[in-house]
């Protein structure tokens, strides 16, 4: 006997009124963010609406219902993701019998971490020349352990080393929905927290969209 084969889903639902077409639009984008692991594309989350559904207003509407619920619908690394909001964090680490205090970049760490962000592709020496200090590889390791960045190609110059670019988990750390969420440059400069140098070109690729 042949297995049963499923029926395609109905996306347009066009038999149903509007408004019911509609819930039912809202309850089938958020069993499937509710069931992701990671934040969830609008190519994904289009493959389970009907194709005159407007999915920011949408997922607008899913959130106005979340109100007062101790979790969100939160836009970030290109997509959408449910997540617990902020000020019940405590309660959840004091569930999993986590320690209560909140791990925080040393100053080294949120340096390098920030001209990855800006920089990126670029190498540990790139990164030490415009820093004007020496920045090891036990400092990349750990940002690297965390998910936070990854190895990219290999520079053209001498020694081919690696460089190295952020991951979608620094855009979920800071809540950022693509890299062009990442503040001005020039005030990191002014402030003092980068150093530029004449031999780096500040050239960024953020408006070429690096994900």
């Amino acid at each position: 006997m042949a297995p049963k084969t499923a029926e395609p889903l109905d996306t347009e639902l066009a038999d149903l009124p509007w408004g019911l077409r509609w819930r039912e639009w809202m309850a089938r984008v958020e069993a499937v963010l509710f069931a992701a692991s990671e934040p969830v594309g609008r190519e994904v989350l289009a493959r389970v609406v009907g194709k005159d559904c407007a999915l920011d207003l949408l997922i607008e509407d899913i959130s106005a219902e979340l109100t007062g619920r101790p979790y969100e619908i939160a836009r970030v690394a290109g997509g959408w993701q449910f997540r617990t909001r902020p000020h019940h964090a405590v309660a959840i680490r004091v569930a999993r019998g986590e320690d209560d205090a909140v791990r925080e970049f040393t100053q080294n760490e949120a340096l390098v971490l920030t001209i990855i962000a800006y920089m990126q592709p670029v190498t540990r020496g790139a990164i030490s020349r415009l820093t004007g200090r020496e920045i090891s590889r036990d400092l990349i390791a750990r940002l690297h352990r965390q998910d936070l960045i990854a190895r990219g190609p290999r520079s053209p110059e001498p020694g081919a080393p690696y460089t190295y670019v952020t991951t979608p988990g620094f855009l979920v750390q800071f809540g950022m929905v693509t890299l062009r969420d990442l503040p001005d440059l020039e005030a990191l400069e002014d402030a003092g927290l980068l150093k530029p140098a004449a031999d780096i070109a500040l050239d960024l690729p953020i408006s070429g969209e690096v994900e």
